[in-house]
């Protein structure tokens, strides 16, 4: 283990030329690639990024960042609320670290939609458009999520590193916007000892044989674009050439290369999935990655359970006295990191889910739970150049609804756009060639701004 203090630097490296002691698998890695590519020519120079920790099944904001100590038994639940290291705000007493650090992160307590599913909740969520996905395959969102808007429109920060990085990914889809827009998915588990990123590891493989497959692509992209009548593969050799250069340098292989860390820094994160996949996300957003999404939980291969704490399923309060500490060490070791590094400006952190759970408690057998509810919930922000130490919102007694400050998925999305850099009136054509704004209603949160 090392402490790679040279990352930052040494990354800045995208040779064009092939190293002449390791070659990368190419293939149709390669194309892939240059697909994921395509679309990033016009970038803007925005320098933000974002890490989205995804609390998959929707967190209940009484047992989180919106206790209710005073309400009625059957809402206030078992858990207390602590003070933080800011005046007047409290979260839960599962999340002490956290406390430690209220000066560094901002909540948002208000923030509520009408859609009850997971799915049409994470549709109004990501996309500012009320709804469910398209009815038939591959069941994309009817518009494109914030996550293909911003990989169009800002690109990659590095010219050998993918825009956007996730463990997994849940109703992804960029919609009217097209293709080249999906994430690079790294699937493997970064705690595990011989976690590597398929497509990305060295081989031993001549330089003669990689010259011939980088070649045979250039020949096929040519061949494609001849067959093209409408010209619009005129820029293909181009973006080869990027995904060839991804391909080919140790950028991309020092940005995933999570051994590099000290043990110390490893074992602050957590020695789990999260944990790691986290400290992963520092590493590729301070190498230039432009987004960062992590589920939480899942895990490949598995039935992991969620944030969805219904009485059907599992008691609410065993469960969460299972995940908030994990939670804790994991967002508090980020947002120290980011700090640390200077970069607590140029990374905006989101957790969040895609809604709440009933402030009402529910019962099956003797188990407490909460059911869906969309109409209050609380989101996590910190960093991105935004105003920290504050709350804005606040639900009524019980936090059924919001008292004051009311927040809409098209306000958090306009805020989102702005602390990245993304133009609020930008248009896309849909299917139909009529235009579609990117943030249909809504105003920014001026408290963050």
């Amino acid at each position: 283990m090392g402490s790679d203090s040279g990352l930052a630097s040494s990354i800045l490296r995208c040779p064009g030329t092939l190293p002449r002691r390791s070659f990368l698998r190419t293939g149709a890695m390669g194309m892939t690639l240059a697909n994921l590519l395509r679309v990033q020519a016009a970038a803007h120079s925005s320098g933000k990024s974002m890490i989205v920790l995804w609390l998959w099944g929707g967190p209940s904001h009484l047992e989180t960042f919106d206790m209710k100590p005073e309400a009625p038994a059957d809402y206030r639940g078992e858990f207390q609320p602590i003070a933080t290291n800011v005046p007047g705000i409290e979260i839960c007493e599962h999340l002490p670290q956290l406390a430690k650090m209220a000066d560094r992160f901002s909540l948002v307590r208000s923030l509520n939609h009408d859609s009850p599913g997971h799915v049409n909740s994470t549709h109004t969520l990501v996309t500012g458009y009320p709804g469910d996905l398209v009815e038939m395959p591959p069941y994309g969102p009817k518009h494109p999520n914030a996550w293909s808007v911003i990989t169009k429109l800002l690109g990659s920060r590095h010219p050998c590193l993918p825009a956007h990085v996730a463990n997994h990914v849940r109703y992804d889809g960029a919609a009217y916007l097209g293709g080249g827009l999906e994430p690079f998915l790294v699937k493997n588990d970064p705690n595990n000892s011989d976690f590597n990123v398929p497509g990305l590891q060295v081989e031993h493989i001549t330089e003669e044989r990689f010259q011939t497959r980088a070649e045979l692509l250039t020949r096929l992209d040519r061949f494609r674009r001849e067959l093209d009548t409408q010209g619009q593969m005129a820029a293909g050799d181009v973006f080869n050439e990027r995904a060839i250069s991804m391909l080919t340098s140790d950028a991309a292989l020092r940005a995933f290369d999570i051994s590099k860390e000290s043990t110390d820094t490893r074992d602050r994160y957590g020695r789990n999935s999260i944990g790691q996949r986290c400290l992963l996300a520092r590493r590729l957003v301070e190498a230039g990655v432009r987004l960062v999404t992590i589920d939480f939980p899942y895990v490949e291969g598995q039935k992991a359970k969620s944030w969805d704490d219904h009485a059907s399923v599992w008691n609410i309060f065993e469960e969460m006295k299972m995940r908030l500490p994990v939670l804790d060490q994991v967002v508090s070791a980020l947002i120290g990191d980011l700090w640390d590094r200077g970069l607590e400006r140029d990374v905006l952190l989101l957790v969040m889910g895609e809604m709440s759970h009933t402030p009402r408690l529910t019962y099956h057998d003797g188990r407490p739970g909460r059911d869906h509810w969309g109409r209050a919930m609380s989101v996590f922000v910190s960093g991105g150049g935004l105003q920290m130490g504050q709350v804005v919102g606040a639900t009524d007694h019980k936090g059924e609804e919001p008292l004051h400050r009311p927040v809409s998925p098209n306000d958090f999305l306009a805020t989102i756009y702005q602390a990245m850099g993304v133009p609020l009136d930008t248009h896309f054509q849909d299917f139909s060639g009529r235009p579609v704004p990117i943030v249909p209603n809504g105003s920014p949160i001026s408290e963050l701004l």
